[in-house]
Protein backbone atom coordinates (compact mmCIF):
# COMPACT_ATOMS: atom_id res chain seq x y z
CA UNK A 1 0.00 0.00 0.00
CA UNK A 2 1.75 3.55 -0.71
CA UNK A 3 1.37 6.07 1.79
CA UNK A 4 -1.23 8.24 0.23
CA UNK A 5 -3.69 5.06 0.44
CA UNK A 6 -2.76 4.55 4.31
CA UNK A 7 -5.68 6.61 4.62
CA UNK A 8 -8.75 5.97 2.68
CA UNK A 9 -10.65 8.92 1.29
CA UNK A 10 -14.20 7.77 -0.42
CA UNK A 11 -16.17 9.78 -2.04
CA UNK A 12 -19.58 8.95 -1.91
CA UNK A 13 -21.66 7.80 -4.59
CA UNK A 14 -18.61 10.13 -6.16
CA UNK A 15 -19.13 13.58 -4.55
CA UNK A 16 -22.85 13.45 -3.82
CA UNK A 17 -22.71 16.67 -1.98
CA UNK A 18 -21.42 18.59 -4.96
CA UNK A 19 -22.49 16.92 -7.84
CA UNK A 20 -25.38 14.42 -9.12
CA UNK A 21 -24.97 11.53 -7.22
CA UNK A 22 -23.77 8.02 -9.11
CA UNK A 23 -23.08 10.10 -12.39
CA UNK A 24 -19.88 10.39 -14.48
CA UNK A 25 -20.20 14.75 -13.27
CA UNK A 26 -19.89 13.30 -9.99
CA UNK A 27 -17.12 10.75 -10.42
CA UNK A 28 -15.21 13.15 -12.40
CA UNK A 29 -15.62 15.97 -9.06
CA UNK A 30 -14.59 13.52 -6.73
CA UNK A 31 -10.94 12.73 -9.37
CA UNK A 32 -10.57 16.39 -9.83
CA UNK A 33 -10.48 16.83 -6.23
CA UNK A 34 -8.39 13.63 -5.28
CA UNK A 35 -9.64 10.69 -3.63
CA UNK A 36 -8.37 7.39 -2.96
CA UNK A 37 -11.69 5.82 -3.71
CA UNK A 38 -14.65 5.99 -5.50
CA UNK A 39 -17.48 5.09 -3.79
CA UNK A 40 -20.66 3.71 -5.77
CA UNK A 41 -23.82 1.65 -6.15
CA UNK A 42 -24.66 -0.61 -8.37
CA UNK A 43 -27.65 -2.45 -10.18
CA UNK A 44 -28.37 -5.05 -13.06
CA UNK A 45 -30.44 -4.00 -15.68
CA UNK A 46 -33.55 -5.86 -17.74
CA UNK A 47 -30.90 -6.78 -19.99
CA UNK A 48 -27.83 -7.63 -17.36
CA UNK A 49 -26.14 -4.69 -17.66
CA UNK A 50 -24.41 -3.23 -14.78
CA UNK A 51 -24.99 0.49 -13.79
CA UNK A 52 -24.27 2.43 -11.33
CA UNK A 53 -27.17 3.93 -9.47
CA UNK A 54 -28.01 3.84 -5.55
CA UNK A 55 -31.88 3.00 -6.06
CA UNK A 56 -33.54 -0.09 -6.84
CA UNK A 57 -36.37 1.60 -8.29
CA UNK A 58 -36.04 4.61 -10.30
CA UNK A 59 -35.91 7.73 -7.02
CA UNK A 60 -38.54 10.17 -7.91
CA UNK A 61 -36.34 12.94 -6.18
CA UNK A 62 -33.42 12.44 -8.59
CA UNK A 63 -35.02 10.79 -12.28
CA UNK A 64 -37.64 13.04 -14.58
CA UNK A 65 -38.64 11.17 -17.39
CA UNK A 66 -38.01 11.75 -21.25
CA UNK A 67 -40.66 14.79 -21.40
CA UNK A 68 -38.28 16.67 -18.69
CA UNK A 69 -41.26 15.71 -15.56
CA UNK A 70 -40.78 14.46 -12.75
CA UNK A 71 -41.52 11.04 -11.89
CA UNK A 72 -44.60 10.36 -9.69
CA UNK A 73 -46.10 7.36 -7.98
CA UNK A 74 -44.55 3.76 -8.53
CA UNK A 75 -41.40 3.57 -10.54
CA UNK A 76 -40.16 1.25 -12.16
CA UNK A 77 -37.33 -1.31 -11.10
CA UNK A 78 -33.60 -1.04 -12.68
CA UNK A 79 -34.71 -4.56 -13.51
CA UNK A 80 -37.37 -4.02 -15.46
CA UNK A 81 -36.04 -1.81 -17.80
CA UNK A 82 -33.30 -2.25 -20.38
CA UNK A 83 -29.92 -0.13 -20.23
CA UNK A 84 -31.07 1.49 -23.61
CA UNK A 85 -34.64 2.17 -21.94
CA UNK A 86 -32.51 3.91 -18.99
CA UNK A 87 -30.90 6.17 -20.69
CA UNK A 88 -34.31 7.82 -21.22
CA UNK A 89 -34.21 9.31 -17.69
CA UNK A 90 -32.29 12.21 -16.66
CA UNK A 91 -30.85 11.91 -13.48
CA UNK A 92 -29.00 15.31 -13.16
CA UNK A 93 -30.84 17.08 -10.94
CA UNK A 94 -33.11 16.96 -7.50
CA UNK A 95 -36.70 17.22 -7.37
CA UNK A 96 -36.83 21.09 -6.00
CA UNK A 97 -38.60 21.63 -2.50
CA UNK A 98 -37.73 17.88 -1.70
CA UNK A 99 -36.23 17.00 1.79
CA UNK A 100 -33.22 15.38 -0.72
CA UNK A 101 -32.71 18.97 -1.75
CA UNK A 102 -32.57 20.76 1.45
CA UNK A 103 -30.01 18.15 2.06
CA UNK A 104 -27.57 19.15 -0.63
CA UNK A 105 -27.57 22.83 -1.08
CA UNK A 106 -24.42 22.87 -2.61
CA UNK A 107 -24.54 20.25 -5.07
CA UNK A 108 -24.37 21.34 -8.53
CA UNK A 109 -27.18 20.40 -10.56
CA UNK A 110 -27.33 19.79 -14.78
CA UNK A 111 -29.26 18.45 -17.62
CA UNK A 112 -28.99 15.41 -19.54
CA UNK A 113 -27.57 13.37 -17.27
CA UNK A 114 -27.58 9.71 -17.95
CA UNK A 115 -27.27 6.58 -15.13
CA UNK A 116 -23.81 5.14 -16.23
CA UNK A 117 -22.37 1.86 -16.64
CA UNK A 118 -19.61 0.69 -14.45
CA UNK A 119 -17.81 -0.14 -17.48
CA UNK A 120 -18.06 3.89 -18.44
CA UNK A 121 -16.87 4.71 -14.73
CA UNK A 122 -14.03 2.49 -15.39
CA UNK A 123 -13.10 4.38 -18.53
CA UNK A 124 -13.28 7.57 -16.58
CA UNK A 125 -10.41 6.69 -14.40
CA UNK A 126 -8.43 5.61 -17.63
CA UNK A 127 -9.33 9.00 -19.30
CA UNK A 128 -7.91 10.81 -16.14
CA UNK A 129 -4.53 8.84 -16.37
CA UNK A 130 -5.36 7.40 -13.33
CA UNK A 131 -4.33 4.36 -12.55
CA UNK A 132 -3.94 3.91 -8.71
CA UNK A 133 -7.85 5.14 -7.71
CA UNK A 134 -10.15 2.19 -6.49
CA UNK A 135 -13.55 1.33 -6.54
CA UNK A 136 -15.69 0.88 -3.59
CA UNK A 137 -19.07 -0.54 -5.53
CA UNK A 138 -22.30 -1.59 -3.55
CA UNK A 139 -24.59 -4.18 -4.54
CA UNK A 140 -27.70 -3.03 -4.33
CA UNK A 141 -30.85 -6.10 -3.24
CA UNK A 142 -32.52 -6.77 -0.21
CA UNK A 143 -33.62 -10.22 0.97
CA UNK A 144 -37.12 -8.29 1.78
CA UNK A 145 -37.49 -7.22 -1.50
CA UNK A 146 -36.51 -10.58 -3.72
CA UNK A 147 -38.61 -9.90 -7.07
CA UNK A 148 -37.07 -6.01 -7.35
CA UNK A 149 -33.83 -7.66 -8.26
CA UNK A 150 -31.44 -10.66 -9.45
CA UNK A 151 -30.95 -12.76 -6.72
CA UNK A 152 -27.30 -12.55 -4.77
CA UNK A 153 -25.50 -15.10 -7.44
CA UNK A 154 -26.22 -13.51 -10.35
CA UNK A 155 -25.92 -10.10 -8.81
CA UNK A 156 -22.27 -10.83 -7.51
CA UNK A 157 -21.35 -12.74 -10.65
CA UNK A 158 -22.44 -9.89 -13.15
CA UNK A 159 -20.60 -7.43 -11.44
CA UNK A 160 -17.25 -9.46 -10.85
CA UNK A 161 -17.29 -10.46 -14.83
CA UNK A 162 -17.51 -6.40 -15.47
CA UNK A 163 -14.56 -5.94 -12.93
CA UNK A 164 -12.65 -8.51 -14.19
CA UNK A 165 -13.21 -7.57 -18.21
CA UNK A 166 -12.01 -4.30 -17.31
CA UNK A 167 -8.57 -5.81 -15.23
CA UNK A 168 -9.77 -4.09 -12.17
CA UNK A 169 -10.23 -6.57 -9.77
CA UNK A 170 -7.07 -5.50 -7.40
CA UNK A 171 -8.62 -2.16 -7.31
CA UNK A 172 -11.59 -2.88 -6.53
CA UNK A 173 -13.68 -3.31 -3.34
CA UNK A 174 -17.27 -5.21 -3.34
CA UNK A 175 -19.35 -3.64 -0.45
CA UNK A 176 -22.89 -4.90 0.86
CA UNK A 177 -25.91 -4.69 3.62
CA UNK A 178 -26.78 -7.80 2.05
CA UNK A 179 -24.01 -10.27 3.00
CA UNK A 180 -25.22 -12.92 0.87
CA UNK A 181 -23.54 -11.26 -2.54
CA UNK A 182 -20.10 -10.66 -0.57
CA UNK A 183 -19.94 -14.82 0.03
CA UNK A 184 -20.60 -15.40 -3.17
CA UNK A 185 -17.56 -13.03 -4.44
CA UNK A 186 -15.55 -14.57 -1.52
CA UNK A 187 -15.64 -18.13 -3.00
CA UNK A 188 -15.62 -17.10 -6.35
CA UNK A 189 -13.13 -13.81 -6.94
CA UNK A 190 -10.97 -14.07 -4.18
CA UNK A 191 -8.76 -11.45 -5.69
CA UNK A 192 -11.68 -9.35 -4.87
CA UNK A 193 -11.87 -7.53 -1.65
CA UNK A 194 -15.44 -7.45 0.45
CA UNK A 195 -16.52 -5.07 2.85
CA UNK A 196 -18.96 -5.81 5.29
CA UNK A 197 -21.73 -2.50 5.49
CA UNK A 198 -24.10 -2.26 8.87
CA UNK A 199 -26.70 -0.21 10.40
CA UNK A 200 -28.18 -0.40 13.84
CA UNK A 201 -30.75 2.47 13.33
CA UNK A 202 -34.47 2.48 13.57
CA UNK A 203 -34.30 4.08 9.57
CA UNK A 204 -31.90 1.39 8.67
CA UNK A 205 -31.07 -1.93 10.66
CA UNK A 206 -29.46 -5.26 9.22
CA UNK A 207 -28.10 -7.02 12.05
CA UNK A 208 -31.35 -7.14 13.96
CA UNK A 209 -30.26 -7.96 17.32
CA UNK A 210 -32.89 -8.30 19.10
CA UNK A 211 -34.75 -10.04 16.79
CA UNK A 212 -35.38 -13.82 17.53
CA UNK A 213 -35.11 -15.11 14.00
CA UNK A 214 -32.33 -13.02 13.57
CA UNK A 215 -31.56 -11.06 10.61
CA UNK A 216 -32.01 -11.91 6.97
CA UNK A 217 -29.14 -10.22 5.59
CA UNK A 218 -26.11 -11.37 7.03
CA UNK A 219 -25.86 -15.11 5.14
CA UNK A 220 -26.61 -17.08 8.75
CA UNK A 221 -24.10 -15.05 10.73
CA UNK A 222 -26.20 -14.00 13.62
CA UNK A 223 -25.38 -11.66 16.38
CA UNK A 224 -26.90 -13.77 18.98
CA UNK A 225 -23.62 -16.09 18.80
CA UNK A 226 -21.11 -13.87 18.58
CA UNK A 227 -21.79 -10.48 20.64
CA UNK A 228 -20.80 -8.09 18.10
CA UNK A 229 -21.00 -6.82 14.48
CA UNK A 230 -16.96 -7.00 13.99
CA UNK A 231 -16.97 -10.42 15.35
CA UNK A 232 -19.94 -11.23 13.06
CA UNK A 233 -17.90 -10.12 10.29
CA UNK A 234 -14.88 -11.98 11.30
CA UNK A 235 -16.73 -14.90 11.24
CA UNK A 236 -18.41 -14.46 7.92
CA UNK A 237 -14.52 -14.41 6.33
CA UNK A 238 -14.88 -10.50 6.32
CA UNK A 239 -11.11 -8.06 6.20
CA UNK A 240 -13.55 -4.61 6.34
CA UNK A 241 -16.05 -3.32 7.96
CA UNK A 242 -17.99 -0.76 7.48
CA UNK A 243 -20.45 0.86 9.95
CA UNK A 244 -22.39 3.72 9.91
CA UNK A 245 -20.42 6.53 11.90
CA UNK A 246 -23.11 6.91 14.51
CA UNK A 247 -23.37 3.15 15.53
CA UNK A 248 -19.71 3.33 16.04
CA UNK A 249 -17.70 3.59 19.43
CA UNK A 250 -13.96 3.61 20.08
CA UNK A 251 -14.43 0.45 21.95
CA UNK A 252 -15.83 -1.18 18.82
CA UNK A 253 -13.41 0.36 16.57
CA UNK A 254 -10.55 -1.43 18.93
CA UNK A 255 -12.16 -4.21 19.24
CA UNK A 256 -12.39 -4.70 15.70
CA UNK A 257 -8.73 -3.84 15.03
CA UNK A 258 -7.98 -6.55 17.13
CA UNK A 259 -9.64 -8.63 15.15
CA UNK A 260 -7.19 -7.68 12.44
CA UNK A 261 -10.40 -5.38 10.96
CA UNK A 262 -10.03 -2.49 8.98
CA UNK A 263 -12.89 -0.18 9.58
CA UNK A 264 -14.32 2.70 7.01
CA UNK A 265 -17.43 4.26 8.59
CA UNK A 266 -20.18 5.97 6.38
CA UNK A 267 -21.55 8.58 5.65
CA UNK A 268 -19.31 11.39 7.57
CA UNK A 269 -19.76 14.69 6.46
CA UNK A 270 -19.11 16.87 9.70
CA UNK A 271 -15.38 17.92 10.06
CA UNK A 272 -15.70 17.52 13.82
CA UNK A 273 -16.96 13.65 13.28
CA UNK A 274 -14.06 13.54 10.47
CA UNK A 275 -11.23 14.40 12.75
CA UNK A 276 -12.75 12.17 16.21
CA UNK A 277 -12.94 9.46 13.54
CA UNK A 278 -9.36 9.77 12.64
CA UNK A 279 -8.38 10.44 15.90
CA UNK A 280 -9.87 6.99 16.68
CA UNK A 281 -7.83 5.04 14.05
CA UNK A 282 -10.44 4.79 11.44
CA UNK A 283 -8.95 3.72 8.41
CA UNK A 284 -10.68 5.88 5.99
CA UNK A 285 -13.51 7.63 6.15
CA UNK A 286 -16.50 7.57 3.25
CA UNK A 287 -18.30 11.24 2.42
CA UNK A 288 -20.42 13.46 0.28
CA UNK A 289 -17.82 16.19 0.54
CA UNK A 290 -13.82 14.69 -0.19
CA UNK A 291 -12.73 18.25 -0.32
CA UNK A 292 -13.73 18.51 3.21
CA UNK A 293 -12.17 15.24 4.38
CA UNK A 294 -9.30 16.55 2.45
CA UNK A 295 -8.84 19.81 4.64
CA UNK A 296 -9.09 18.08 7.24
CA UNK A 297 -6.38 14.98 6.64
CA UNK A 298 -4.16 18.44 5.66
CA UNK A 299 -4.73 19.49 9.10
CA UNK A 300 -3.30 16.27 10.10
CA UNK A 301 -0.74 15.97 8.15
CA UNK A 302 -2.09 12.66 6.26
CA UNK A 303 -0.72 12.02 2.57
CA UNK A 304 -3.25 13.11 0.19
CA UNK A 305 -4.35 11.08 -2.80
CA UNK A 306 -3.61 12.43 -5.86
CA UNK A 307 -5.63 14.46 -7.47
CA UNK A 308 -6.58 13.65 -11.70
CA UNK A 309 -8.85 16.76 -13.40
CA UNK A 310 -10.56 15.31 -15.63
CA UNK A 311 -14.20 16.16 -17.53
CA UNK A 312 -16.62 13.44 -18.29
Amino acid sequence: MSSAAAFDLQGHRGARGLAPENTLLAFARALSIGVTTLEMDAGVTEDDVVVVIHDRRLNPDVARGPDGRWLTGRTPTIRELTYKELQRYDVGRIRPGSDYSKRFPDQRRADKVRIPTLEEVFELTRHARNGEVRFNIETKLSPEAPDETVGPEAFARALIKVVRDNGMAERTTIQSFDWRTLAVVQKEAPEIATSYLSAQQQWADNIDAGRREGSQWTAGVQYRDHGSVPKMVKAAGGKIWSPYYGDLTEALLKEAKSLGLSVLPWTVNDRADMERLIDWGADGLITDYPDRLREVMAAKNLPLPRATPVTP
